[in-house]
């Protein structure tokens, strides 16, 4: 009797680390037991990821609150002062420079003395004069037929290699302009950097204002937090005012534990208790008001603060009525010597606030507003309201002859335009015509912004140097980090001259038209048409 023919199947589970062979003496049976063995292995794996899930997410829960629990210890490690040197940006041109080209070989010119251009003569043809001349004119054809194609080939070789060359040079060319903007846009900002350090040091109050935004920038916190606030420095008393944006309760983490319940192929999360989550919650806004006045007082490399006061805000849903509020719901004022002499490694966050006269309901959590020890005057009487001029504007239009008012708010727009993709604000002040200040930017970069002075002058005829050095003096009046003077006319030398090394820049009449340009309008400037539109209109 022959024997059985036997079928087998290895199946394995190389994550489980699971091998098994089936054998038997029918394909089907065989195959429907590894393929029944393979679906409970990828089960068993299934089950076992989900668990092992679980445990990551369980993991990454209770590191998530001891973040937060360690967020003013953790911040004792790290100095807060700003590294200038890092800041300057010595990056290289990050495109590379183009590659000269390879040049295709010119052919090389048939030689008419070459053999195969030679007429290849019989005994009867050195007899026979027109068989000789007929040999000869042959020869001279092939050489003429092989020149004409040289020539072509040549021709088309060297238009070739001239379009390389071209192409190659306007490459270059467009490289080296960009290198050199790229340059120019590197050495301003590290410009502005150090000009900024220098004013710092020299405890100029609208860099140390600057310097405060960005420390506070560098501070990190988890990404759900808001990283928002508003500063004012009183530099007559070194005194800094800090309203500052906390996290609301809903924004905190809330799972404790995460299982994985294999008889129901589900997930169960355990959740903080409302007791604990709002220890949690009141004991993390205590240390962010102490490590917020820590990191200011730590990075003070000028003493320039003597006095914080530190105004925590929480932006929430009020549950009783359901509309957004916006509560000051603790305050705290510390002067440096009494701060600096708290080790903050010993202390328990609450008891410190409240070791400092800090103001707050004893619960947090309940959002109960308080009134702030120092508030920031966030409202200047001059500012008045805007509207829009820019969209009127049309090609024809000479801006050099618009009314004064419209021709300030079409700067106060322009501006604002410029300033909105960087969350920046622009506001219009009283008209005056004195001179003063016609509109105020202010912009959040923690580096170049700050308050920015802007001025408008509808001017026919040169701007002066006195214009120039009112705008200075405005500048610093206003604690402003920069001065802009826009005109639709022109600047002196000397105006220029005084400009040059302050935080003054000057916009001419052709600045103007590309900045409008730039956001899609378009005007003209025509003094000698306005003069005299002008002139008409006083008569």
């Amino acid at each position: 009797m022959a024997p059985r023919e036997m079928w087998e199947i290895e199946v394995q589970h190389e994550e489980l680390n699971k091998y098994r062979l089936i054998r038997g003496s029918d394909q089907r049976s065989v195959e429907q037991k590894a393929y029944a063995q393979q679906l409970a292995w990828e089960e068993m794996w299934e089950k076992q990821q989900s668990k092992d899930n679980a445990v990551k997410r369980t993991t990454e829960a209770e590191e998530a609150i001891e973040r937060l629990e360690a967020i003013l210890l953790d911040s004792l490690e790290i100095s807060s002062k700003i590294d200038w040197d890092s800041l300057i940006d010595n990056d290289s041109f990050p495109v590379s420079k183009p590659v000269s080209p390879t040049f295709d070989q010119l052919p090389s010119e048939p030689n008419e003395s070459d053999e195969k251009y030679q007429p290849h003569l019989t005994f009867l043809d050195m007899l026979f004069t027109k068989a000789r001349r007929r040999k000869d004119d042959e020869a001279k054809m092939r050489f003429n037929q092989d020149h004409d194609i040289w020539e072509k080939k040549k021709q088309k070789t060297e238009q070739k290699n001239s379009k390389k060359k071209l192409d190659y040079s306007i490459s270059l060319e467009n490289w080296d302009s960009n290198k050199h903007k790229f340059k120019e846009k590197q050495d301003e900002k590290n410009r502005q950097l150090l000009d900024l350090k220098k004013r710092y040091f020299n405890c100029e109050y609208n860099a140390v204002s600057a310097y405060v935004e960005a420390v506070l920038s560098n501070s990190v916190y988890p990404e759900y937090f808001p990283k928002e606030w508003n500063i004012e420095y009183k530099a007559d008393n070194k005194t800094l005012i800090v309203d500052y944006s906390l996290p609301d309760i809903d924004c905190l983490p809330t799972i404790k534990e995460i299982k994985y319940i294999i008889s129901r192929n589900e997930f169960k999360e355990t959740k903080l208790s409302n007791v604990v989550l709002n220890k949690l919650f009141d004991g993390l806004l205590y240390k962010i008001a102490l490590r917020t006045i820590h990191e200011l007082y730590e990075a003070d490399e000028v003493d320039a603060l003597h006095s914080i006061v530190f105004n925590g805000w929480v932006n929430s849903i009020n549950k009783a009525t359901g509309r957004n509020a916006n509560s000051c719901i603790m305050s705290l004022q510390a002067s440096k010597g009494e701060f600096l002499s708290i080790n903050l490694r010993m202390v328990e966050p609450k008891a410190c606030f409240k070791q400092l006269k800090g103001i707050a309901s004893s619960k947090l959590h309940i959002l109960s507003p308080v009134a702030p020890i120092i508030s920031i005057d966030k409202e200047d009487s001059r500012f008045v309201s805007a509207y829009d001029v820019v969209d009127g504007v049309e090609e024809s239009d000479n801006l050099a002859a618009m009314d004064w008012q419209d021709f300030e708010h079409l700067i106060r727009e322009i501006f604002e335009k410029e300033f909105v993709s960087s969350g920046g604000d622009v506001k219009i002040t009283q008209a005056s015509r004195d001179g003063g200040v016609d509109a105020i930017a202010f912009d959040p970069d923690p580096i170049r912004g700050g308050k920015i002075v802007i001025q408008a002058k509808r001017y026919t005829n040169i701007v002066g140097v006195s214009a120039v050095r009112d705008l200075y003096g405005t500048t610093v009046n206003e604690g402003a980090t920069k001065g802009i003077l826009v005109t639709t006319s022109d600047y002196g030398p000397d105006a220029y001259e005084f400009a040059k090394g302050k935080p003054l820049t000057l916009l001419n009449g052709g600045n103007l038209l590309h900045l409008l340009e730039k956001h899609g309008h378009r005007a003209i400037i025509d003094l000698k048409a306005a003069k005299k539109k002008l002139s008409e209109q006083n008569l």
